[in-house]
C-alpha cells in the first residue's frame, strides 16, 4: 500500500488498514476511530502529546486525549485535525476526515462512500455484433461496451442508490434511536431537565433551578413557587439590569430526615419569593433574580449546590444557609472562601455567624444571619423560670436522623450547663438521657419518660436539648407516665414554635405538662396595634396572600411556623444592602464585595423587617431582637 492510500483511506500500517472515516455513522463509532487509527499506528498517547506541541496546532496531553474520547460528545475539529495528522494523517486522507466529522456532527448521511461496484463480462448466449470471440474467450467490441456498458452501469446504479436509500434510512433511525436513549438517559441523570447544575441523587433531586426546569423538580409542595419563580425571573431577565441571590437549603425530604423540618421549607421558599417579588415592584435598582440551591434532606448535598450557586451570573448573595448543622458551617467557609455574603434566615447555634465560633477553623466572613442565637432564648426563659426549687433532667440528641453533627442541639445543651439561671438546678446527681435519632428515637421516649417518676424526687423540670420532631411524642410519652399526675414543665428552644400549641399531652387536666420556649412574638403578637411594627408584618402578610403570577400562597403556610417570615426578613436584608450599594457607587450594579462591605453596615433600623426593625452588628448578628416567651397551655 503507498502513502497516499494511507491517507485516502484514514491511516495504515503492516496490521492493516482503518476503515474509511466516511463510513462512520454516529459520534461513538467517530471517537472508536479515532482510538483505532492511533493504535494502527502504533503512537502511544505521549508521543502523540509531543507531536502536537507545536505552534499552528491544539495540544493534546494526556489526560485531554482520554476524557475526550470518553465523554458522549464529538470532539471539536481543532482535537481532530490534530489527533489524525499527529497519527501521519495528511492530504486528501485529513480532507476525508474532516469530511466525516462534518456529517456527524450536522447528522447527515456520509459524502462519497467508498463503495466500488464491479461486474465481470459474461459471453451473450447468441453472438451478434456486440462480441467478438477471440483466443482465450469472448471480448465485447468498442460498440458492445457502449450498449452494455450503458444498460449495466444504469442496473448497477439502480441498485446501489436503492440499497443506500434503504441504508440511510437504516443509520437514521438508529441515530435517532440513540438520541433518544441518550437524551432519556441525561434527563434521568438531571431531574427530568436539561440543566446539568441539577443531580438525581439518592431519588432526590439536589442542586440549583431558576424555575425554567419544571415546576415539580423538588417535589409537588413546592411547585406552585418554583410556577411563580419562573415567571418572575423571566420578567426580571427580560428588564435587562438584574443580579441575582441563591436560596440554599434542604428542600427535599426522605427517609430518617423525612419531616425533620415539617415540611416547612414550603413556607420558607414561599416567603422568600415574596420578598423578591416586592423587591421588584419597588422603584429600586437592580432587579432580584432568585434561584433555590438545593442540599438534599440531609444536607449532605451541600457542595454541590454550592458549586452551582458559585456558577450563577451576577451571583451577588446568597440567603437560607439550611439548619444549624455542620454541612451548613461547610457551605458557609466555602462560600466565604470565594467573597460571597450570606444572609441565614434559621440558624440559632452560638456562634455560628462571622465570628466563626461555632468551631475552630476561625472567622467566617460575609455570614449574618436575623434569627435569635439559641443563649438570648435560654437566657430569657431563664429569666422566666419559676424560682424554684426544681429537680430538673436533661433529654438531648446531639446528631441528626443521617449521624452527622447537630450543632442546633448541641448549641442547647451547652445552654442549658452554662447559664446561671439555668445551670443552678443541674448538678451531679441531676438525671441525663442522650438518645440517637438514628437508633429509634421514638422507642426510646415511654423508657425516658418513665424514669422521670422518682418517689418525692419525680423530676418536675426537663431541659429538652433535641429537635422538635421528636417532641410530640415525648410529650404524649409524659402523659402515659406512672407519675403523670405530678405536674412537669419542658424548656426547649425556638424550634418547638413549629408544634401545634393545641395538641392533646399539652391540655390533660389529669397529666399537668407545661411547655415553655423562646422565640419571635406570636402572628398575632406581631400584628397587635401594641407592636410598634405591626404595618410591616401586616403589609407582609398582605403581600404573601396576594396574587403572584397567578397563583396564591396559603394563608395557613404563616400560622405553622416562623420560617416565611423569617425567610423574607433575611431577603430583604440582603436587598436592602444591594440596593444601598447601588445607591452609594452612583448607581452602578453592586457586585459581591460591595454588598459584604453595605450587610455591615446597616444601623439598627436600617432594615423594615416584617419581624421588626433590625441592623447588624459587627459580629453578623441581628440587633434589636424581639425575644418572647411563650407557655404551652396559657397560664391562667
Amino acid at each position: 500500500m503507498t502513502e497516499q492510500t494511507q491517507d485516502a483511506a484514514g491511516a495504515g500500517d503492516a496490521g492493516g488498514q482503518v476503515s474509511d472515516p466516511l463510513r462512520i455513522a454516529d459520534q461513538r463509532e467517530f471517537r472508536q476511530a479515532l482510538k483505532e487509527l492511533r493504535e494502527r499506528r502504533g503512537i502511544t498517547l505521549k508521543q502523540l502529546e509531543v507531536k502536537t506541541d507545536r505552534q499552528g496546532s491544539k495540544r493534546l496531553t494526556s489526560p485531554t486525549v482520554s476524557t475526550t474520547l470518553k465523554a458522549d460528545d464529538l470532539p471539536d475539529w481543532d482535537f481532530v485535525a490534530a489527533y489524525v495528522t499527529a497519527c501521519g494523517v495528511t492530504g486528501e486522507g485529513l480532507q476525508r476526515w474532516e469530511r466525516a466529522w462534518d456529517a456527524v456532527r450536522k447528522g447527515t448521511a456520509p459524502v462519497e462512500p467508498d463503495a466500488t461496484v464491479s461486474a465481470p463480462p459474461m459471453p451473450p448466449s447468441e453472438p451478434d455484433g456486440r462480441w467478438r470471440q477471440r483466443a482465450g474467450g469472448w471480448v465485447r467490441t468498442r460498440r458492445g461496451l457502449v450498449a452494455c456498458g450503458a444498460a449495466a452501469t444504469t442496473m448497477v446504479l439502480a441498485a446501489a442508490i436503492g440499497g443506500w436509500q434503504i441504508h440511510t434510512r437504516h443509520v437514521q433511525a438508529q441515530r435517532d434511536h440513540d438520541k433518544q436513549v441518550q437524551d432519556e438517559a441525561f434527563e434521568r441523570k438531571h431531574c427530568g431537565s436539561r440543566n446539568t447544575s441539577l443531580m438525581t441523587h439518592a431519588g432526590e433531586c439536589t442542586g440549583v433551578t431558576d424555575g425554567q426546569d419544571g415546576a415539580g423538580v423538588f417535589g409537588t409542595g413546592l411547585e406552585p413557587v418554583l410556577t411563580a419563580l419562573d415567571a418572575e425571573n423571566r420578567q426580571t431577565v427580560k428588564d435587562g439590569n438584574f443580579v441575582t441571590i441563591g436560596f440554599l437549603a434542604p428542600l427535599t425530604s426522605r427517609g430518617k430526615q423525612k419531616d425533620l423540618t415539617l415540611d416547612q421549607f414550603v413556607g420558607e421558599i414561599e416567603g422568600a419569593y415574596t420578598a423578591v417579588e416586592r423587591a421588584n415592584e419597588s422603584d429600586s435598582h437592580p432587579k432580584i433574580r432568585l434561584v433555590l440551591a438545593n442540599m438534599g434532606s440531609g444536607e449532605e448535598r451541600w457542595e454541590h449546590a454550592v458549586d452551582g450557586l458559585k456558577a450563577e451570573k451576577g451571583l451577588v448573595a446568597v440567603v437560607g444557609m439550611g439548619l444549624s448543622q455542620q454541612q451548613s458551617v461547610d457551605a458557609a467557609r466555602a462560600l466565604s472562601k470565594v467573597g460571597i455574603p450570606m444572609v441565614a434566615d434559621l440558624i440559632t447555634a452560638d456562634g455560628f455567624d462571622s465570628t466563626g465560633a461555632i468551631d475552630p477553623r476561625g472567622p467566617i466572613n460575609g455570614l449574618v444571619r436575623i434569627a435569635m442565637p439559641n443563649r438570648d432564648q435560654l437566657t430569657a426563659l431563664g429569666r422566666n423560670l419559676d424560682t424554684g426549687p426544681h429537680t430538673v433532667a436533661l433529654i438531648g440528641s446531639d446528631v441528626t436522623p443521617t449521624g452527622g453533627s447537630d450543632l442546633y442541639t448541641k448549641s442547647l445543651d451547652h445552654g442549658f450547663r452554662t447559664i446561671p439561671s439555668l445551670s443552678k438546678y443541674l448538678d451531679d446527681d441531676s438525671p441525663d438521657f442522650p438518645f440517637s435519632p438514628q437508633g429509634g428515637a421514638d422507642a426510646a421516649m415511654p423508657s425516658i419518660s418513665q424514669n422521670l417518676c422518682r418517689g418525692a424526687d419525680s423530676i418536675d423540670v426537663v431541659y429538652y436539648a433535641a429537635r422538635a420532631k421528636y417532641l410530640p411524642t415525648f410529650l404524649e410519652a409524659l402523659r402515659h407516665r406512672s407519675c403523670y399526675k405530678k405536674p412537669i414543665t419542658v424548656v426547649t428552644g425556638s424550634d418547638a414554635a413549629a408544634l401545634d400549641p393545641g395538641m392533646k399531652a399539652l391540655h390533660d387536666p389529669e397529666a399537668p405538662i407545661t411547655l415553655m420556649y423562646a422565640s419571635f412574638p406570636s402572628p398575632a403578637g406581631l400584628a397587635a396595634a401594641t407592636n410598634r411594627d405591626h404595618g410591616l408584618y401586616t403589609g407582609f402578610v398582605q403581600a404573601f396572600v396576594s396574587d403572584h403570577h397567578g397563583l396564591r400562597f396559603p394563608a395557613d403556610h404563616l400560622k405553622g411556623s416562623y420560617w416565611p417570615v423569617l425567610a423574607h426578613d433575611a431577603v430583604l436584608t440582603a436587598t436592602t444592602a444591594i440596593h444601598t450599594a447601588t445607591a452609594n457607587t452612583n448607581g452602578h450594579t453592586p457586585n459581591r464585595y460591595d454588598v459584604t462591605n453595605q450587610l455591615y453596615t446597616l444601623g439598627n433600623e436600617a432594615v423594615p423587617a416584617a419581624t421588626g426593625r433590625l441592623g447588624i452588628n459587627r459580629h453578623g448578628n441581628r440587633t434589636n431582637l424581639p425575644v418572647t416567651v411563650h407557655t404551652v397551655p396559657t397560664p391562667n
